[in-house]
């Protein structure tokens, strides 16, 4: 039998195969592996433009809305009676480069002082606000506690023993309320229930009665023989009103209710919207300067970064 040679030639295309083989897979992960990275870079790169346009947008909203309180302040000042914008709430939208502005004004008269509200008063908002039976005459009692001189313990209120009680590291102040924020400490308050009591509430106004021409809903539901449809369709009407003279808007006792001017000090609720959607809110409360003084207000309270309710 004759021997069989090995085909060299064969041995050689074989090895090469298998090398070629192996190379080819080799460039495959590579490639994978450069689409992947280029991916990821793509990703990151598409991330920071996002973020950058983000941070720029939401910072052009900020200065705009900070340009809707002096617009809103020049607009409480106009000499032309009826062009002057009315603080009783109404919404006022206009642009501003390119950001969209939403200002609403109200005027601080026609708030409850939190300072001077009595007790049947406060009583009657925490009803209106939809606080429970059983808990009015608490808050009542508690928020009292507060403001009074004195550390006597009113029925279902709350001195220094109840907020011991409770795990509070203080007390009730004992004097008046020096910011409206200051209502959250009160033995019973929560951050839900003060976002519904603060548009009706000021510490400013000194009045223990609310003006009705710039009551929100929330302050005139405490007046006599105010109802929620009522107080809704009172300011449906004020809001359409066009002369700022007329004595047409009545109250339920069929007492007129006019306008009395620009009072001191107004509360300003700014929002401006970007075309990318980004929004930035400011709730100020300013102190109209008097006619001689430099500067054309002064501001009392400023909160920024308010989500809507």
């Amino acid at each position: 039998m004759a021997a069989v040679v090995p085909n060299r030639m064969e041995s050689h295309s074989k090895s090469f195969s298998a090398q070629a083989g192996v190379a080819l897979i080799i460039v495959l992960w590579v490639l994978v592996l450069v689409t992947i990275t280029v991916g990821s870079f793509s990703v990151s790169a598409r991330t920071e433009n996002l973020q950058a346009r983000q941070l720029l947008d939401g910072t052009r909203a900020r200065y705009a809305a900070e340009a809707g309180i002096a617009m809103a302040v020049l607009n409480l000042r106009n000499p032309d009676v009826t062009g002057r914008w009315v603080p009783d709430g109404r919404v006022y939208t206009l642009q501003f480069e390119s950001a969209h502005l939403e200002i609403s004004i109200v005027d601080e008269r026609g708030k409850l002082d939190i300072n001077v509200i009595d007790e049947l008063t406060l009583g009657s908002l925490l009803i209106g606000v939809g606080v429970a039976d059983d808990q009015v005459l608490p808050l009542v009692g508690a928020i009292l506690d507060w403001r009074d001189p004195d550390d006597a313990v009113r029925i279902d209120g709350a001195e220094e023993a109840e907020y011991a009680a409770a795990d509070l590291p203080y007390g009730p102040r004992n004097g008046n309320f020096v910011i409206l924020d200051e209502l959250q400490q009160v033995l019973g308050m929560n951050y839900a229930l003060f976002r519904k009591l603060e548009p009706a509430l000021t510490v400013y106004s000194r009045r223990r009665t609310v003006d009705p021409a710039f009551a929100p809903y929330e302050a005139l539901l405490v007046l006599p023989g105010m109802t929620d449809t009522i107080a809704q369709e009172f300011i449906d009407k004020r809001r359409a009103r066009d002369d700022r003279g007329d004595n047409t808007l009545l109250m339920p006792d069929g007492s007129a209710v006019a306008m009395s001017g620009v009072g001191p000090t107004m509360s300003i609720s700014v929002k401006a919207t970007m075309p990318s959607r980004i929004w930035e809110r400011l709730e100020v409360t300013i102190s109209l300067s008097p006619g001689k003084r430099q500067e054309a207000f002064q501001i009392m309270r400023w909160k920024e970064g308010v989500w809507e309710s």
